[in-house]
């Protein structure tokens, strides 16, 4: 952690004043003459992700500038970690007060660095914060963050289904969560042949992953993310460009993980179900086919008219499986589509729910959060796209027009009508950087998924 908390700031610390353009216009005009004119020219003036260094009398560095786009910002110090040489900084009491919560989590997301391969060319600077339920919180999320990161950036040599469900059974153990798996063929004796379809060409044996927490009377919370470890598009190979980020495939899973940990942490008062099916999309002799029907769970008869949309497949028996929970929630997250980036690009991951409403509130609070989603419909008219002359379904649309959407209604074949169900379809992934975002994985949702269940499941308090 490059966030540490202590009650009191150390002395050798250095003030960091936050300010934003229009507060710094009303600071600069009480500021020493010197400071002011140094300020000047540096051409500073409060912009959002800039700093500006303040030598002091013995030519050290006495002070730092930062300017934010808002107090609110959750990347309000990313910019500073890894640019203001190494040390230890605190908030200085002028300017703008930034919450606690949101200067660990901006700092600790500047500070992140994949460095699992490459080693850092330099420490990150350290910021001192007061101790506090809210910085504490703050550094609770960037954990989270990290750790999605960490998953979705580890190359598929080093992070396949064994190692998901390792890395699945370690935030189990940190939180007292029961662990299981069904591996292998294993995945036929209970029920579940469309995760096994996917993934028994690979050397890699396919799995369900499943994690239980929290009291049995609570309301059933179930989780299910995507956990294609990588995807070859099967025997539909892609082409080279399409496979290169294809580790990427597992990032529904990762951010699945990091909302859990989250979920697990600040004690939300459910009954947790975490369903990760785990697979690689491999090619081989026995490698499912395009043509080949496919029996699910549910026992709707998927037809294959594409292998490169195995997402949906996989998902489709744990849908269906945590389902006969009858759960309170059902949220998937997955990086299922292709169209979804075209429709809205990498930063706004695509949400689908059966009510307006609730995906209002989502998208309010994303919107709020700086973690956004955008609301797509389920068009159940598109629902001739995936119609099928052999089975009961097909898991490609007729038409690349509205992939995104005829991917969701094949999805929520599997959800009963009446469950509640959210689908999130994201990136999980940077494709340029912005401080505290560099390129590479990413936790896209969860932020704002947390806080919407902390409002659909509010802590219960008992009576004095």
């Amino acid at each position: 952690m490059t966030v540490q908390l202590k009650n009191a700031a150390s002395k050798d610390s250095i003030a960091i004043t936050v300010v934003d353009r229009n507060s710094f216009s009303a600071l600069a005009a009480n500021l020493p003459t010197p400071t002011r004119h140094w300020l000047a020219t540096l051409g500073f003036n409060g912009a959002p992700d800039s700093h500006a260094l303040i030598p002091g009398p013995d030519g050290k560095l006495g002070q730092v500038f930062a300017g934010v786009a808002h107090a609110a910002d959750p990347f309000a110090l990313s910019a500073l970690p890894q640019a203001l040489p190494e040390g230890r900084y605190h908030l200085s009491d002028d300017g703008l007060q930034l919450q606690h919560e949101q200067a660990a989590l901006s700092w600790e997301l500047g500070a992140y660095q994949f460095d699992l391969y490459k080693a850092r060319r330099r420490a990150p600077a350290e910021l001192l914060l007061p101790a506090s339920g809210d910085a504490q919180r703050g550094l609770a999320f960037a954990t989270a963050m990290c750790a999605t990161r960490d998953l979705v950036n580890t190359p598929a040599e080093h992070m396949g289904p064994e190692e998901l469900a390792k890395a699945a059974q370690l935030i189990a153990k940190q939180h007292g969560a029961r662990f299981k798996q069904i591996v292998g063929d294993d995945l036929l004796k209970q029920n579940f042949p469309a995760i096994h379809a996917v993934g028994r060409a690979s050397t890699r044996a396919p799995r369900l992953i499943e994690l239980n927490w929290g009291k049995a009377d609570a309301p059933l919370l179930s989780i299910v993310g995507k956990g294609v470890c990588f995807d070859t598009g099967g025997l539909d190979i892609k082409g080279a460009e399409g496979m290169r980020q294809m580790k990427k495939d597992m990032g529904g899973a990762a951010n699945a993980l990091g909302l859990a940990a989250l979920v697990m942490a600040f004690k939300l008062p459910v009954r947790l179900q975490v369903l990760i099916p785990a697979v690689e999309n491999a090619i081989s002799g026995n490698a499912y086919r395009p043509g080949d029907v496919i029996k699910t769970r549910k026992g709707l008869h998927i037809e294959i008219g594409n292998t490169d949309a195995e997402g949906r497949v996989v998902l489709s028996d744990a849908l269906a499986y945590a389902s006969e929970g009858k759960p309170a929630l059902i949220i998937d997250l997955a990086t299922l589509t292709g169209a979804a980036r075209v429709a809205l690009g990498a930063h706004l991951p695509a949400l689908f729910s059966k009510h307006f409403d609730t995906a209002r509130d989502l998208m309010d609070l994303g919107l709020k959060l700086d973690d956004p989603m955008w609301h797509m419909p389920l068009w159940a008219p598109y629902k001739e796209n995936i119609a099928s002359s052999i089975g009961d379904i097909v898991n490609t649309g007729r038409t690349a027009l509205g992939g995104a959407i005829t991917a969701a209604l094949f999805l929520e074949y599997f959800v009963p009508e009446h469950q509640d169900w959210l689908h999130i379809d994201l990136f999980a992934w940077n494709d340029s950087a912005r401080p505290g975002r560099p390129v590479g994985g990413e936790a896209q949702t969860i932020r704002t998924l947390l806080a919407y269940l902390e409002q659909r499941f509010p802590a219960v308090t008992k009576a004095a």
